[in-house]
């Protein structure tokens, strides 16, 4: 069957499956306003945050992001391939599926087969590993796990093993049948500068890191001697591993989780401390594989409990970067409690030189995060020093205005005062006076180091507001800017070439792009009253604004560039001329004009 006629049967098919009857008959959605509501049936809350948009006949939640038209409902739902989903809703409306045979499934299939190879390599390199462990040339390995206090049934639990060589895992792979090709784009080997295939984690422990549909990843490898290479390597990124999505140990939580409900998550910084937890009897532990966050992870973690206890080294406390991590938690509506760790040491110090009821301690100590984001910005000053008093108590009213709740607020306000031993009505007037930001300029960088993020956040609102058709953003040609996202240009360009059909239908998208990632954050904003409120125009303008400029400023230092090596006087007046032209234009968007 041709692709344009396989494409025919699939609108004829989704036209005689309304979403909102097809999802009604698995979970009970109740209407309000223009879209149907229920608590999301792919993790596990409380408040109904899944939302059904009959016109645009797509779902999306606001929680965990899990977005798609009706074929994707089902393919998650009943957890089977887009053919199954094709062939369940084909019997529901009492259609034949027709031959599919088109080059899209060509491809679609060609990618399965991949990843599917992929996948078995890196299970059989798994296997290798944990056969090296215990066959007895890997005395090293193992006296390592004995001093760090995992036991053999642990290491076993977590498919832990042992790399001996750079050499013997691509010969063993390449005789199972792998080509050398894959064992590249499976990350588990490298090749050397004279084009020698090796193991990419050579001579390390291993420890083999398992999404949450029990499959090998990727790889961590940890050194067992000092020397001046990193302790721990991972897998680098691959068809089967992005980090940003994953989190370590996942897959045993998964467990758990279907065993009995989970009343909270440790999130971890490593591989080792996740481990050794779990040896000490915390099995409801996940390693982030490093201190930044992503949203990403928030919303895999989301899928287990809505209560977080994040659990990092002694020194936590005066990373900012980290701090801004634990924000995207609390943003994607988790309840964030934070354990306090003795100076310098991490949770596998804790356990090993305390035992498990020492780190039981410390979770019974856990704060939440405006507390705890105190806590931090205390230990950063000497409040026996006037100025730095001062500038603690300044930070400390800056973090206050986050508080949820005007008791929350007052609580600590009153310890605030407490530890400074300024009076409370001091504090009180001084949190009063404090000038604020007006909302319309939340989006904009406070320095240039926000400049990336605030262009992604106007995209994401220019692009909602022109994919779910609101009236302010018709007029608005994305075709304009110079989108640096991938995901970016697809809703551009299919944006742009529904309009010319006419009405522009939000759930075609989901046939040009995968419904999580950026498409999520996108759709994200159709919440409440972000794309609708009475400001909303004039954000989008503001938005617009701010993409604008950057492409202004883009071209300006290109033009600088080229001034630099322009040969001939008219050449260069020519470029000082665009050079002033697009200055103005800059000038007159950053006073708030448009161009």
């Amino acid at each position: 069957m041709k692709e344009g006629a396989f494409g025919e049967f699939i609108r004829v098919l989704k036209d005689k499956n309304d979403i909102v009857e097809v999802i009604g008959s698995y979970i009970k959605l109740e209407r309000r306003g223009y879209n149907y509501w229920a608590c999301c049936p792919f993790h596990h809350e409380k408040t109904p945050s899944f939302s059904v948009n009959a016109a645009d006949r797509y779902y999306h939640c606001f929680g965990c992001g899990a977005s798609g038209d009706v074929i994707g409902f089902i393919k998650n739902y009943e957890n089977v391939d887009f053919m199954q989903a094709v062939q369940i809703l084909a019997a529901r409306a009492h259609l034949e599926v027709p031959a599919y045979d088109d080059r899209t499934a060509e491809e679609a299939a060609a990618k399965k087969k991949k990843r599917d190879r992929l996948s078995s390599l890196m299970k059989d390199a798994a296997r290798f590993y944990f056969g090296n462990l215990y066959s007895g040339r890997a005395d090293e390995h193992l006296a390592y796990l004995q001093k760090r206090g995992i036991s053999p049934s642990t290491a076993r639990k977590f498919g832990l093993g042992a790399s001996l060589d750079y050499a013997s895992l691509p010969s063993h792979l390449l005789a199972q049948g792998y080509t050398a090709e894959e064992l590249e784009e499976s990350g588990a080997c490298a090749r050397t500068a004279e084009g020698r295939l090796i193991d990419a984690e050579g001579g390390r422990l291993i420890i083999p890191i398992i999404d949450h549909m029990d499959e090998v990843v990727a790889f961590g490898g940890r050194l067992l001697q000092k020397t001046d290479r990193a302790k721990y390597k991972n897998t680098r990124e691959t068809l089967l591993f992005q980090k940003s999505r994953t989190l370590y140990n996942i897959n045993l939580v998964k467990k758990e989780k279907r065993a009995a409900a989970i009343s909270s998550l440790i999130i971890v910084e490593g591989y080792m401390d996740a481990i050794s937890l779990y040896e000490a009897g915390f099995h409801c532990v996940a390693a982030s594989m490093g201190t930044s966050l992503t949203k990403e992870q928030a919303r895999l973690a989301k899928r287990y409990t809505e209560n977080i206890l994040i659990s990092y080294d002694g020194d936590f406390a005066g990373q900012k970067a980290n701090l801004r991590g634990l924000e995207i938690l609390k943003q994607e509506g988790l309840k964030v409690r934070v354990v306090p760790m003795p100076e310098g040491l991490d949770p596998d110090d804790v356990v090993r030189q305390r035992g498990a009821e020492g780190y039981r301690a410390c979770l019974d100590a856990a704060m939440p995060l405006i507390d705890f984001r105190l806590f931090a910005a205390k230990r950063k000053y000497d409040l026996a020093k006037t100025d730095e008093k001062r500038e603690y108590v300044a930070e400390a009213l800056a973090i206050l205005r986050e508080a949820e709740s005007a008791t929350e607020r007052e609580e600590l306000m009153r310890r605030l005062a407490r530890e400074t031993q300024v009076s409370l009505e001091a504090l009180q007037r001084d949190f009063e006076s404090a000038p604020q930001k007006p909302v319309s300029e939340q989006l904009l960088p406070a320095h240039k180091g926000d400049n990336a993020d605030a262009e992604r956040k106007a995209a994401r609102f220019v692009l909602a507001a022109a994919l779910l058709s609101k009236p302010y953003a018709a007029a608005c040609d994305l075709m304009q800017f110079a989108f640096d996202d991938p995901a970016h240009r697809t809703v551009a360009m299919y944006v742009t070439q529904e309009r010319r059909t006419g009405r522009v239908r939000a759930s075609g998208i989901f046939d040009l792009m995968p419904a999580d990632g950026e498409l999520a954050e996108i759709l994200d904003l159709d919440y409440g009253d972000n794309l609708d409120s009475p400001s909303a125009e004039k954000y989008f303008k503001d938005c617009v604004a701010i993409l604008l400029r950057r492409m202004l400023a883009d071209a300006i230092a290109q033009a600088r560039e080229r001034y630099k090596s322009a040969e001939t006087p008219k050449e260069k007046r020519e470029i000082l001329s665009r050079i002033d032209e697009d200055t103005k234009k800059l000038k007159s968007l950053t006073a708030g004009g448009m161009v």
